[in-house]
């Protein structure tokens, strides 16, 4: 039984394995792993002995909470008496938090740091936890102030014994802050800066503001101390506004009195010049710096390149979600000590992008609104979320932290910053010179000064928070209306090019117009805003396979009948709409609606001479009948729809498709079969990766009702492969419920159970819910019962349904083969 963490004062051990790679080396991989196991032995064995309870272990490292400070000494003592590798010990006492996911606090990371801080057999303690200890049965010696890398105040360190041992790795000659709040996540950035750093003379670290690059900065240099005896000197650039007094402003600093490179000579040593941004002429006298500095390393904070040689550029990303998670509850427990998170926390650090300082200034805000309410105040981010007094003015609010850039911009820097306002989600080259007139020198700069961001190589975007404050500045230019619609404009010009690829689901034309989901959401406001209805019909038809595919159908679905509301001429546009809109009806399993949207269409097509739109509308309602077990009405709707389609045609394969379903629901189901697989055959000779994969589910629920399992668990093998090469979440939401049910009849329970559980959620999450769909679960779920307890099925249940398809059914396959 584990034992309940202590709370109320607590002593902190944390241990290290010194030199591991080193003594891996040494000792070879047998018996290195002896050498590890006895360690964790004897930690175990003596901390359990003067009541220690283990928080955690990564690796060779411990973290071990004592209820009395003279236990954990003890236990430490005992420990090293016992050890035969060289291991690092810290202690500190102090009151954490003890919340749900553990301790949480200051405390935690100072007791972390000064295990860090020690060598190999050493046992370190801090000045709280010597307090508690009775000086005549407990030798300690005082080794005087020191700061730790946390970047926290100078603190008095003590050593357990008597034993001689290197110097502490601490910082020393430095003058870096004591930042006001712990460095919280960040791990892998910090290491990369870290390596960068050991290989470069220049490295600057770039963003726009409030991504955090003097903190990362500031961690890294500490981190980094122990390769430059002579010092680390961390030189705060925001206040000035001449480039001549940087190295002035550098010199003193480091505490000299006869020019900067005088002093610095051949010494080894780090020089963080932070916030260069508005000094970037002072570049070129970094560069002779560096050449009459041999030892010198620059590390730089700007919201823009130095362009010098030799300069390593490391853009500082948001924070990574669980990075982000972590930093809001720190900040948000420093405002209020008893918060705890819930599920409105994810998706506001979400909204927030990650950025450090918009999560910092809505962490404040926590006294006084849930993060419920700071989700519903968002849209005005820019000046709801403000700091406290003592602040660098512009880190004050967002918008001053953007401001402070836009500020720094040319006349035509700051035109096209506020044209680029107009996408959402980001654009393509193209894009952004059709729309905007961007000039490719002028957008790279913005790209330069972090403004703008390039995702691959062919695409650029802003951060939500900084696009925000690039459409006030295009509202405020006058500009606006005309953006809007020659964004518009270009976004229906590129979906009416891409219509004929995206219904025939070519994949390269579903990944190219699916990223510009966000910019036709956009031009589809647009026409709707501004009364143009006609190009509002063709631009909602021709990309609205996409809703499904990518899982937006309601949205899909609510549009198109929008559309429809507003524009009732009897045009080709509303036609091509009336058959959009009934697919994803199709597809949500409401089969009268179906009936009246292709019913409509279908006279429309004709008259407009589209035949293959006509094809589709007749398909439409054949697999409306189907769904509802009129299975002649289906089969005579399919014979119609083969006869009319062109033979080589992909409606022609799914005419075929459809008249095996309706043999098949008639009974016939040999005939069934040679249908479903004649499709298939068809659909691989014509390279139609969506009617293969329809054809191999089909297939597969055929040899389910069959007593096939295993025939069916390769069939959706293979259609699953295609589903996700496509970006197809509907017919992924029905592979994994036709999965479900082969492993049920294998006896597979537990996969199935949660695999069913996830399908039927992504199907809930991307609003498809065919009627058919209910009575093949229905099967599974009585096949689950048979082998599962209700406490069982319920628990597979629940953790299927927080768990995507794709991240189970490898996984699934592999017992379903095995079985």
């Amino acid at each position: 039984m584990e034992r309940e963490l202590p709370a109320g004062t607590v002593t902190f051990l944390f241990t290290d394995v010194e030199g591991s790679t080193k003594l891996l080396h040494e000792l070879g991989a047998e018996r290195y792993a002896e050498a590890l196991t006895e360690h964790r032995r004897v930690l175990r064995e003596a901390c359990a002995r003067h009541g220690g309870v283990e928080v955690d272990t990564q690796g060779d490292a411990f973290f071990i909470a004592f209820p009395t400070a003279p236990g954990a000494v003890a236990a430490a003592r005992e420990a090293q008496d016992g050890l035969e590798i060289p291991v690092r010990m810290g202690l500190h006492t102090g009151t954490p938090l003890l919340a749900n996911e553990g301790y949480v606090g200051r405390d935690v990371h100072r007791a972390a740091r000064i295990a860090a801080a020690g060598h190999g057999g050493q046992v370190l303690i801090s000045a709280s936890t010597q307090a508690l200890l009775d000086p005549s049965s407990n030798l300690v010696l005082d080794l005087a102030e020191h700061r730790l890398k946390d970047l926290s105040a100078p603190e008095r360190i003590y050593q357990l014994g008597d034993a001689d041992f290197p110097a502490l790795k601490t910082l020393y000659r430095t003058n870096l802050p004591v930042p006001a709040t712990p460095f919280v996540g960040r791990e892998r950035e910090l290491a990369q800066v870290v390596g960068l750093l050991a290989g470069t003379r220049l490295l600057t670290l770039t963003g726009p503001g409030g991504t955090g690059k003097t903190r990362l900065a500031l961690q890294a240099a500490a981190e980094s101390s122990e390769r430059f005896p002579d010092g680390v000197f961390w030189v705060p650039l925001a206040p000035l506004r001449d480039p001549r007094l940087v190295l002035e402003q550098a010199a003193q600093a480091v505490g000299s009195r006869n020019g900067l490179a005088e002093h610095v000579g051949d010494k080894r040593l780090l020089l963080l010049l932070d916030n260069v941004e508005h000094l970037i002429e002072a570049a070129t006298d970094f560069a002779q710096l560096t050449a009459s500095c041999p030892n010198l390393q620059l590390l730089v904070t700007s919201r823009e390149l130095l362009r010098l040689p030799g300069e390593q550029a490391y853009p500082v990303p948001p924070l990574e979600a669980d990075d982000g998670m972590q930093f809001f509850l720190a900040r948000a427990r420093e405002a209020d000590p008893s918060f705890e998170p819930d599920e409105a926390v994810p998706e506001l650090c979400a909204r927030l992008e990650q950025l450090p300082l918009a999560l910092e200034l809505a962490a404040a805000r926590v006294r006084l609104l849930s993060p419920a309410r700071l989700l519903e105040r968002l849209s005005g981010r820019l000046d709801l979320l403000r700091a406290g007094r003592g602040v660098d003015p512009r880190q004050e609010t967002l918008r001053a932290a953007i401001g402070w850039s836009h500020e720094l911009l040319d006349a035509d820097e700051q035109r096209l910053f506020a044209r680029l306002g107009v996408f959402a989600g980001g654009c393509t080259l193209e894009a952004a010179e059709a729309i905007c007139d961007a000039d490719l020198d002028t957008l790279q700069s913005l790209v330069d000064k972090s403004l703008v961001r390039i995702r691959e190589a062919n695409r650029v975007w802003m951060l939500e928070t900084i696009r925000e404050y690039a459409l006030e500045q295009l509202e405020a230019s006058g500009e606006a209306n005309e953006l809007r619609s020659r964004q518009a404009e270009y976004f229906l010009a590129l979906a009416e090019e891409a219509e004929p690829h995206i219904y025939e689901y070519e994949a390269s034309w579903l990944d190219r117009v699916g990223q510009e989901i966000p910019n036709l959401r956009v031009a589809l406001d647009h026409f709707e805003a501004t009364g143009r209805r006609e190009e509002l019909l063709r631009l909602a038809a021709a990309f609205s396979p996409l809703w499904g595919i990518r899982g937006s159908m309601n949205e899909g679905r609510r549009r198109l009948e929008a559309a429809l509301g507003v524009e009732d001429r009897p045009t080709p546009a509303r036609a091509k709409a009336l058959t959009a809109a009934a697919d994803l009806a199709l597809g949500q399993g409401d089969d009268e609606r179906v009936d009246e949207l292709a019913g409509e269409a279908l006279p429309l097509h004709l008259a407009n001479g589209n035949d293959r739109a006509a094809v589709e509308s007749l398909l439409l309602m054949a697999h409306a009948a189907a769904d509802r077990y009129d299975f002649e009405r289906a089969r005579d709707l399919a014979e119609e729809a083969a006869k009319a389609s062109d033979p080589s045609s992909t409606h022609a394969i799914q005419a075929t498709w459809q008249l095996g379903w309706a043999h098949r629901g008639l009974g016939d189901l040999r005939r069934g079969r040679e249908l479903y697989e004649e499709a298939l055959r068809r659909a691989r000779a014509a390279g139609s990766t969506n009617l293969q994969s329809l054809s191999l589910s089909a297939l597969a629920q055929l040899a389910i009702s069959e007593g096939r399992p295993a025939d069916a668990i390769s069939l959706l093998a293979e259609s699953f492969r295609l589903n996700v090469d496509l970006g197809d979440r509907w017919r992924i939401a029905i592979d994994a419920c036709r999965l479900a049910g082969a492993l049920a009849s294998l006896g597979e329970a537990r996969p199935a159970a949660r695999l069913l559980a996830s399908g039927k959620a992504l199907f809930e999450e991307i609003g498809g819910a065919p009627s058919w769909r209910a009575n093949e679960d229905d099967e599974t779920i009585a096949l689950l019962g048979e082998q599962l307890s209700e406490a069982e099925l319920a628990e597979e249940t629940e953790l299927g349904a927080k768990l995507p398809p794709e991240e189970i059914i490898p996984a699934a396959l592999e017992a379903g083969e095995g079985g």
